[in-house]
């Protein structure tokens, strides 16, 4: 079956009201249709809109979102936060890893899926290049699928090659993709992060890293390993330098050595560039990259995650504040616990010891209704700009004592005081 060429007005006029939809996302976010569709607002009537991050400054604050759609997010970005947290939202709790699950066993039937592919080729394969991710599978149990067909999406290898005949309806664009820079974020602070990491960091190893600025602030103070390898569930520019250096071979993973296993990639235009058509990095099915079993087949895997806040027992709460649903649960955990059982493997949690506004993210106790992403029995490494606490076999008390160590001076002596009112 070939696929229909139309515009994206005519395209979205098979979404129907009652509907569920999924919506590729990341740097893939198809924003020329998701505007498409929003056009039809006023015909439209509780039609469910399923994604993980999304990217697109703007995109989803129509006036009236809330008559026609509901949002329900398996992770939730930025741009999406007041509508989660509010009426029109909700957000789904669920490993990265087992999102296939949901589609696989009829749990969130999809009837469309709205994606954004490369180009197709001579032989008739698209790419769904900067995001394989979960999108494969929602592909795959999709009534209906419209893709966005962009010049400018890159072209990866991997999991992400889509036949034309597995495709309803082509919408031509030729638009540039969404841009994230972390590096611009990195501030003395991270840096200092960074190199405490890079100390835990071997040659050798294995990498994954979480999203935001530190995980590039890590990366820019590899400079003089050796041997490294990636197996992430993400990646940005930071990656580059050290591909170029020769820092990053590949060469002692286990999994798919010489390659950089991922599952989607965020960054600058360079980051686009220098995975198109790259055979040195593959895009993989989420289901694979983030299984603990395939982390921890490959030695010295270093999983480095971060946090909104941590407790003195090592509860680490990273998707929410408060009831407030900032992110999600995402591959942290599959990734702490794949690195743990490693051979020679690390689990670690970095974070800044304060919030821009000086709070401690280091507390006694968690703010009620915050989640729980990663267990204190799963933490072993946490590192702040004041050093590295190791909890691993640590009883309560001895845990409590570590982290207030790392936490920010100006708030040890409130730590000490609940520490000695909680432990003795």
């Amino acid at each position: 079956m070939t696929p229909q060429y139309q515009t994206a007005e005519e395209a979205v006029k098979i979404i129907q009201s009652g509907q569920r939809l999924f919506l590729h996302g990341s740097a893939a976010t198809p924003i020329h249709l998701l505007k498409a569709l929003f056009k039809r607002s006023s015909e439209l009537n509780k039609v469910e809109l399923l994604s993980i991050t999304t990217l697109g400054e703007g995109i989803f604050n129509e006036p009236d979102f809330g008559k026609s759609f509901f949002l329900n997010s398996l992770f939730v970005s930025k741009n999406v936060r007041e509508i989660v947290n509010g009426d029109h939202g909700d957000y789904i709790p669920v490993f990265l890893s087992e999102i296939y699950l949901l589609f696989e066993k009829g749990i969130l039937t999809l009837d469309v899926a709205l994606v954004h592919v490369s180009v197709p080729d001579k032989h008739g394969f698209c790419s769904l290049g900067t995001s394989v991710d979960v999108a494969i599978s929602a592909i795959k149990h999709a009534k209906h699928v419209i893709a966005q067909v962009n010049k400018q999406m890159p072209r990866t290898h991997g999991d992400g090659l889509i036949h034309i005949s597995k495709i309803d309806t082509f919408v031509e664009v030729d638009e540039p993709l969404p841009e994230v820079s972390y590096q611009n974020k990195m501030n003395e602070t991270t840096l200092t992060i960074g190199r405490y990491c890079a100390e835990l960091i071997e040659d050798r190893s294995a990498l994954q890293m979480g999203i935001g600025s530190i995980p590039d602030a890590v990366l820019s103070c590899l400079g003089n390993h050796k041997d490294l390898g990636i197996h992430t569930e993400m990646f940005s520019d930071g990656v580059i330098p050290l591909v170029e250096k020769g820092v990053i071979t590949n060469r002692y993973k286990k999994k798919h050595r010489e390659k950089i296993v991922t599952g989607f990639a965020i960054g600058s235009r360079k980051l686009y560039d220098f995975i198109d058509d790259n055979p040195q990095v593959v895009f993989l099915d989420i289901a694979y990259v983030n299984d603990p079993r395939v982390i921890l087949a490959n030695p010295k895997a270093v999983a480095i995650n971060s946090a909104i806040e941590i407790d003195i027992t090592g509860q680490v709460c990273s998707d929410s504040i408060g009831i407030y649903q900032y992110s999600g649960v995402g591959g942290q955990m599959d990734f702490m616990r794949g690195a743990a059982l490693s051979e020679g493997g690390k689990p670690i949690i970095a974070l800044t010891s304060t919030t821009s506004s000086g709070a401690s993210k280091i507390v006694p106790f968690l703010k009620p209704g915050a989640g729980v992403v990663t267990t204190r029995a799963h933490v072993h490494y946490v590192v702040t700009e004041f050093g590295v606490a190791y909890l691993f076999g640590k009883n309560l008390r001895e845990r409590a004592m570590a982290l207030m160590k790392i936490a920010h001076p100006k708030h040890r002596e409130m730590l000490e005081i609940e520490i000695i009112k909680r432990f003795g």
